[in-house]
């Protein structure tokens, strides 16, 4: 493929991703050819391009001229072989099997030129093994768009053990041509987006299963610190048969590793049907592919006000110390601080309200002697935080009174959130989703499949995450993070929660920071 003219493009799959990735081609000025094994499906599609751009044209948001151009640049073939020879480019767009992909590619070589680079648009399959039995398989590289194609600006570059690094370095450069962010990957199963996204759906899934807490809430909780969409919301609109099938596939593809075995509780649901928006019910009910309620927590119980029964002491250092102390001052409460303390927090009197570290209020409350005791779910703050209460979980000790329960929701509520009750968890629902974020984010740069860099960037722009776990790590601390999933590791007694090395080794380089 060269570089100084623009290849022809062949585009293979006239499907919403191959018909999107045939659109930006041409507004980008590439001549496409667009094949589809469906008689007349390549036309249908190539019609359907030409409308969108005309609408585009028509709304001010492409000049007529770029419209007609590019319209002019489509092209719909009945046979491969009409294209195949001139292209310079090929991208598969097809179904997700792993054998037709390889006879499609074996097919394809034996037409296109020597020089001609070709794409797979896979989201799962190994791209090594789709370059299995090719005469140059150091020339297909994955380039893994996102749905909707013209909008998503990520594509995931993805490399096979036998992908020659120019070509992968062509395509990336490519892909930035036609108006998106590239970023490099290597192929492991689900990627960068695909895997690094799991916890946010499993840990989920697994609060669920022990009955903690609501859909509604869950959802309420992980909104708070910035996502769009709740993990409980965000199933429904994929679908749970699709999400289940993607849990399925990485499990598999990792030996049955346990740090991605599919939940219990979405398998039940697939099985009866409730699919979410497509199926009318899911965790949410929904018509006509609407949801008949706004998915919101259930209304927080009315609060006493926050009394002091004792000396107040804000403990710990860093952004949630802080927070205290200026809601403390705001309300005319005298305190102390205790800035060297291992727990962060409000302690009034004998009665403590602790950030989880990962551990149960309960266990806690027996690994201090403190009975009157409560544990609050992790806040990051951000710039987009609104004057509005934040929603933020909370659980008390087995041992604490109904009276503290009440005072530690009212103590939350001075401090500016809206305290949403659950039942006593594990690192609660931010704290652990989180943590397991950055952790599989961690061994994912590892193993070499991105950077942390590549890792922000395509959790942000794939998933429209509001940061990235390496920014989340960042703005939390390597060693409470790898005391979290230490904790969770203790509390459930298995493979699933283990630190990653890498994540490991940065904890305690900043604990000989913090010791210095």
């Amino acid at each position: 493929m060269s570089n100084t003219t623009l290849p022809t493009v062949l585009v293979v799959g006239a499907g919403v991703m191959g018909a999107g990735i045939a659109q930006i081609a041409a507004q980008a000025g590439h001549r496409v050819h667009l094949y589809d094994a469906q008689p007349g499906a390549a036309a249908t599609a190539r019609a359907r391009l030409a409308q969108t751009l005309q609408t585009l044209a028509d709304k001010g948001k492409l000049d007529a001229a770029s419209a007609a151009a590019a319209t002019a640049r489509l092209h719909a073939i009945d046979t491969l072989e009409q294209a195949a020879s001139s292209v310079g480019l090929v991208v598969e767009a097809i179904v997700e099997n792993l054998e037709i992909k390889r006879q499609l590619f074996q097919q394809i070589e034996a037409w296109v030129d020597a020089t001609a680079i070709l794409a797979t648009n896979t989201s799962s399959i190994s791209v090594t093994a789709i370059a299995h039995g090719l005469q140059r398989p150091e020339r297909l590289v994955g380039m893994h768009f996102f749905n909707p194609v013209p909008l998503m600006k990520l594509v995931e570059v993805v490399a096979g053990l036998r992908t020659d690094a120019a070509v992968a370095q062509q395509v990336f450069t490519l892909a930035q041509q036609w108006g998106k962010t590239p970023v490099h990957a290597r192929s492991t199963p689900g990627f960068i987006v695909n895997r690094i996204a799991r916890p946010f759906y499993a840990e989920a899934l697994a609060l669920l299963l022990e009955q903690v807490t609501t859909p509604a809430v869950l959802d309420a909780a992980l909104k708070a610190v910035g996502f769009r969409m709740g993990p409980c919301e965000l199933i429904d609109l994929i679908g749970h048969d699709v999400n289940f099938a993607v849990s399925q596939t990485v499990f598999q593809a990792n030996f049955g590793d346990r740090r991605y075995v599919p939940s219990l509780v979405q398998r039940e649901m697939v099985e009866g049907g409730l699919l979410g928006r497509k199926s009318g019910q899911g965790f949410y009910r929904y018509a006509d592919g609407k949801p008949v309620a706004t998915a919101e927590a259930a209304p927080a119980p009315a609060l006493a006000a926050a009394q002091p029964s004792g000396e107040l002491i804000v403990h710990g250092h860093g952004p949630q110390a802080q927070r205290w102390q200026a809601a403390l001052q705001r309300a005319g409460h005298a305190f102390g601080t205790q800035a060297d303390s291992d727990w962060i927090g409000l302690q009034v009197g004998t009665a403590q309200l602790r950030q989880s570290d990962g551990r149960t209020a309960t266990h806690t409350s027996a690994a201090t002697g403190v009975t009157e005791l409560a544990v609050y779910d992790l806040h990051l703050p951000r710039t987009a935080d609104a004057d509005a209460a934040i929603p933020l979980a909370f659980a008390s000790s087995a041992t604490a009174s109904p009276a503290w329960a009440e005072q530690a929701a009212a103590w939350l509520a001075l401090a500016g959130y809206a305290p949403l009750p659950v039942q006593d968890a594990a690192g609660l629902i931010v704290t652990r989703t989180l943590a397991m974020l950055i952790n599989e984010a961690s061994d994912a740069v590892l193993q070499g499949v991105c950077s942390d860099t590549g890792a922000d960037t395509a959790m942000k722009l794939g998933l429209n995450y509001p940061q990235g776990p390496f920014e989340w790590l960042a703005a939390w601390d390597a060693q409470q993070v790898a005391q979290v999933i230490d904790h969770l590791d203790a509390h459930y007694r298995g493979e699933r929660y283990r630190v990653s090395p890498l994540l490991r080794a940065r904890a305690q380089i900043a604990r000989l920071h913090h010791a210095s």
